[in-house]
């Protein structure tokens, strides 16, 4: 099976720094979101695509190893891989000095399937999510 990862690179702003010209903590969710949503695209299932299929996927659980700061204009690359999408859709995320290539930091996101219609969660992982991602149902 292919691997399911897509990676960005970017360079934080100055409004994303507190006075010490450090990224705020806050901000590296920012930073997970752009690459969560490249990775997504990249199967066309985007939000948009999850919300015309029917279902709403809501982040549910988010956790963050904070290694080494992030600083204005570093050059960094974020990484973003799917690693369940059974019972729920969880990705992880890795951010990297382009340069150095050491990481400084680590993260994953959990999110699950809520049918827009009924605000019912589902406890299985709808089958177009693994159509998209082109991986056997289980």
């Amino acid at each position: 099976m292919h691997e399911l990862v897509e990676e960005i690179t970017l360079a934080p702003a100055f409004h994303d720094c507190d006075p010490m010209q450090v990224v705020w903590h806050g901000n590296y969710f920012k930073y997970f979101e752009i690459a969560r949503c490249a990775l997504l695209q990249r199967y066309d299932y985007d939000y948009p695509q999850m919300q015309e299929s029917g279902y709403l996927w809501p982040v549910v659980d988010a956790r963050v190893k904070y290694v080494r700061p992030l600083r204005f204009q570093q050059q960094l690359r974020v990484r973003a891989r799917i690693v369940e999408w059974e019972n729920r859709l969880k990705i992880t995320y890795e951010i990297f000095d382009a340069g150095s290539g050491e990481r400084l930091t680590r993260a994953h996101t959990v999110q699950v399937a809520v049918a827009a219609a009924s605000g019912e969660m589902q406890y299985l992982c709808p089958p177009i999510l693994w159509q998209k991602l082109g991986v056997p149902a289980p």
